[in-house]
């Protein structure tokens, strides 16, 4: 689960994908995750917040991030953020 602390870096991960919870981070505060393994890993949206993916008209939902993917959320909100980038589905 990413933190607070996690605003302005990077985040790898080599299994276990990562859970973005509710009303943890502020607006403007950004985060980049790193697919490090050789599997797809899962961006899980924790309940009640809005993870928006830019390239999918701005569904909300959990997300894929394939293998050494690298994708960027930047939270307009404690509990909403859009995601972008490479390998994600």
């Amino acid at each position: 689960t990413l933190v607070a602390s996690d605003a302005g870096k990077s985040v790898p991960s080599t299994s276990g994908g990562w859970t973005v919870p509710n009303n943890v981070f502020s607006a403007g505060d950004a985060v980049t995750l790193i697919n490090a393994s050789g599997s797809d890993m899962t961006i899980t949206q924790a309940s009640g917040f809005n993870l928006y993916d830019s390239a999918n008209a701005g569904a909300t939902g959990n997300r894929t991030l394939a293998t050494r993917g690298i994708a960027t959320i930047y939270f307009v909100s404690g509990g909403g953020a859009y995601i972008t980038g490479a390998g994600l589905s």
